[in-house]
């Protein structure tokens, strides 16, 4: 095209350029669609009206959605390094700096143009001759700090706490008190939850009330106003990473660090450095001893591996502290329900048309983006090497640069304070998290809903001293097992080893010579579905409390089974232990004997209580010790009560479970209302019809309009959240009157036990809020270690060792 026609061309679309102000998020480091950046072939393309980027292949998609012609198209090109350039003598003491020594890593050299679609007519910049709003724009998005950089930025930086100016110099006053783990109250009032801990005289107080009249009654607050005493520590959040602690000054009004957390602690009795000292802490000393050898064995560190390239086979960029994600998501998308969603039968250009004007905030398009990143092989190629006189190690060149997931983890973790930090997470709470964020972005559509894939149905049959029984019904997407220890298979062994180390002096044994008990999956599985006596259980036929068994099974078998391994415990003295236990895990399980069996012929059900039996059974059922328990992990009082009311007191582990799956529910805080749970609630028939109008059923408008206080905003939230409200909510308890045949099992896949081994996500630390995190996949007949942006083929997967298992069930 001639020069006046192109100035012209440019000129007759200035309309679409808008120069970028402070408030806009500029992205320019990679597309939003495709993991394309500067450096990919065909560079990156800047929407010159919206500021997002786009890719070589997917610039044109945006241009036919949008009708934005005008990009800032960015290129770097790898700077050639002369084979004869001298070796520059380092004068300072640094790598990677002017002066310092060369890290050989790869330089490159940026340019820039202007291009307009549909035809890309080019015009170079900068340049004088471009139009003085395209010249101001380009400018502006150049100096502007990118959206990626500005999210990592802001995650860093809520993180950052100060020291507290108070802390050093602290003064405490012996009360002679002494601060049990658990069943704390405010001293001034029975609040059980949001508690502080003042570290000057150790008055447990609750927090400030909330704006709602949530939250506390202000006593912590009004405690330092009379006295003066500056910090305090919230009860629930010690934990042997005492950073983690949340301390709070009241003079200056802020979250701050405590260097000395430890010893203030130790002054109420919760001693963290007399540990050592202790017959506990021995193990734990040897745990931290044994992390090496864990991330050695977890990691395959010292073996020879395999690189692999090509599809399945990307690696993920360490985010910072990102590896929980990065492991998690690697085995998930090695599923047939996940990469058929995600890629095979979604196209990125038709996910990209059907998502809002800013895909970076669509959960669909940015995890077609992640499926295609890693499952094409477009990504899985050998990073480039630095040329230079010395030649580089042959490892180097078979490594991978992976690829960065910033976009889905913006998404995944948007409603999610702790998963919006740059701190290390636990790999389970993220799957959970991610599963129900997925199931939510498909309750239009639960047949192309991925994470159905991994749901099944729990039922508990409870039956009590009166000989009569009620089954509760939960649906679930990972089994948890307890280990129990005593099934171990070479208890001789570790008895042997325990006894010679009390009689070595104090001498460590060495990684290899540790004797660590074998526990059989078997063993775990048969724990899981063994009778458990339930104490103080409520019997709507004694009306009173009494001592009943409760058996579990599961009503439906997955197309992929999860089993979450409870390594971490709860010890005396506020320290989380992780076991040191391995787990003999075979190939092959068959879990066909766990089938619940239903109402049987000549059982007969509890009785429903009427409104004031069941009135009396919401205030007196929740179970004191299940709830200060459930309580001592950092759960608020009234959501622990409905736990524990929830699952009949079955015990911790279950009132657990239901936490886990029911902490996003709108009303989990809502005050338990005597009496709610029976007589009939009138519901207002508009809102009603409010509902049936977005596309509800009626009967799921009227339950979910009760459950929320007659609030449609919310009873939409407990929708999404209780898919299974149609039938008998998420969670359902058969008693008399309900009806035993209820299937709750409707629309989740189900088939034979038999299931194989596929995925193993590992745990390096004594926390899994430190630590690495590590996946190991069964591929094409071989395991592949996926270990951030490592992948290779693994010569000694740990499957003794792992933290979430992954089975595939077997189809006849």
């Amino acid at each position: 095209m001639e020069t006046a026609n192109a100035q012209e061309l440019l000129r007759s679309n200035l309309s679409r350029v808008r120069i970028p102000e402070p408030t806009n998020r500029v992205y320019k480091s990679e597309c939003c669609i495709s993991f394309d950046n500067p450096r990919s072939e065909g560079g990156l393309y800047i929407d010159m009206n919206t500021f997002l980027a786009f890719g070589k292949d997917c610039v044109g998609w945006n241009y036919e959605k949008t009708g934005n012609p005008v990009y800032l198209h960015i290129k770097e090109t790898r700077k050639l390094i002369p084979e004869d350039r001298p070796s520059k003598k380092p004068t300072l003491l640094a790598i990677g700096t002017e002066g310092g020594f060369d890290n050989n890593e790869v330089e490159y050299e940026e340019t820039y143009s202007i291009v307009v679609l549909p035809g890309h007519v080019t015009f170079p910049f900068p340049s004088v001759e471009l139009p003085e709003k395209v010249r101001l724009a380009a400018d502006a998005i150049l100096r502007a700090e990118g959206a990626e950089r500005k999210e990592q930025l802001s995650a860093w930086t809520a993180d950052t706490k100060k020291v507290s100016a108070h802390a050093m110099d602290l003064k405490q006053i012996n009360n002679g008190v002494v601060i049990p783990p658990a069943g704390w109250k405010c001293v001034k009032c029975e609040k059980r939850d949001n508690l502080w801990l003042n570290l000057t005289d150790g008055f447990i107080l609750c927090g400030r009330r909330n704006w709602d009249g949530t939250g506390g009654n202000n006593h912590a607050i009004d405690h330092y106003k009379e006295t003066g005493h500056p910090l305090a520590v919230k009860l629930g959040t010690i934990t042997s990473d005492l950073e983690a602690a949340d301390v709070f000054s009241y003079p200056e009004d802020d979250s701050v660090l405590d260097p000395l957390l430890a010893q203030h602690l130790s002054f109420f009795g919760i001693d963290f450095s007399s540990l050592k000292k202790t017959e506990m802490t021995t193990a734990e000393r040897e745990l931290d001893q044994n992390i090496n050898f864990d991330w050695n064995r977890i990691q395959e560190s010292g073996q020879d591996l395999e690189p692999i390239f090509g599809p399945g086979y990307t690696g993920l960029v360490n985010l910072g502290n990102s590896c929980y994600m990065a492991a998690t998501m690697q085995v998930v998308f090695s599923t047939q329900s996940f990469s058929s969603r995600f890629y095979k039968n979604q196209a990125l250009k038709v996910a990209f048309e059907t998502a809002p004007a800013d895909p970076t905030v669509d959960l669909n398009m940015q995890l077609t983006k992640l499926g295609h990143g890693l499952l094409s092989g477009k990504y899985s190629v050998p990073a480039p090497e630095a040329d230079d006189v010395a030649e580089s190690a042959t490892s180097t060149s078979m490594k991978q640069e992976g690829i960065p997931p910033r976009m889905f983890k913006a998404v995944i973790a948007a409603s999610h304070p702790e998963f919006s930090s740059m701190r290390q997470q636990d790999a389970l709470e993220f799957f959970l998290h991610f599963l129900d964020h997925v199931e939510r972005g498909n309750v239009a559509k639960p047949d192309a809903d991925p994470s159905r894939s991994f749901k099944f149905g729990i039922e508990e049959r409870i039956q009590c001293t009166s000989g009569k029984v009620a089954y509760n019904r939960r649906h679930d997407y990972i089994l948890s097992l307890n280990i129990p220890l005593h099934e171990a298979t070479n208890k001789g062994e570790v008895e042997a080893f325990q006894k010679a180390q009390k009689g070595s002096e104090g001498k460590d044994a060495s990684s290899n010579e540790i004797v660590r008990p074998r526990v059989p999956l078997e063993a775990c599985l048969a724990n899981f579905s063994a009778p458990e006596e339930i104490q103080d259980f409520y019997s709507t036929a004694l009306r009173a409390k009494t001592m009943a068994i409760k058996k579990a099974g599961l009503t439906s078998f997955p197309d992929y089974l999860v089993l979450h391994m409870r390594k971490f415990v709860m010890e005396e003295g506020w320290v989380p232990k992780k076991l040191d236990v391995y787990i003999d895990v075979p190939d092959i399980i068959d879990i066909s004997h766990m089938r619940s069996k239903g109402l049987q012929p000549g059982e007969e059900l509890l009785p429903d209580g009427g409104p004031e039996t069941e009135a009396e059974s919401n205030e007196v059922a929740a179970n004191d010790d299940i709830v200060a328990q459930l309580m001592s992990m950092g759960f608020g009082h009234i959501p622990c009560q409905k736990a524990a009311i929830n699952t009949l007191n079955a015990g911790v582990e279950e009132a657990m479970n239901w936490l886990l799956s029911h902490m996003d529910d709108p009303d989990i805080e809502a005050p338990i209302s005597k009496g709610s749970q029976g007589g009939a609630e009138v519901v207002d028939q508009s809102a009603v019809q409010t509902l049936i109008s977005f596309g509800f059923e009626e009967d799921v408008a009227k339950k979910a309009l009760k459950a929320s206080g007659g609030d449609i905003e919310k009873a939409t939230d407990w929708i999404f959240n209780n898919p299974g409200g149609s039938g008998s909510s998420d969670m359902d308890t058969t008693t008399s009157s309900s009806t035993p045949t209820a299937d709750t099992t409707a629309g989740l896949p189900d088939g034979g036990g038999k299931y194989r081994l596929f995925g193993i996500v590992s745990h390096i630390g004594t926390s899994t809020q430190c630590g690495h995190y590590v996946a190991h996949v069964l591929k094409e007949g071989r395991w592949v270690i996926f270990n951030d942006t490592k992948v290779g083929v693994s010569v000694n997967p740990p499957k003794d060792m792992g933290y979430l298992y992954f089975f595939e069930r077997i189809n006849n």
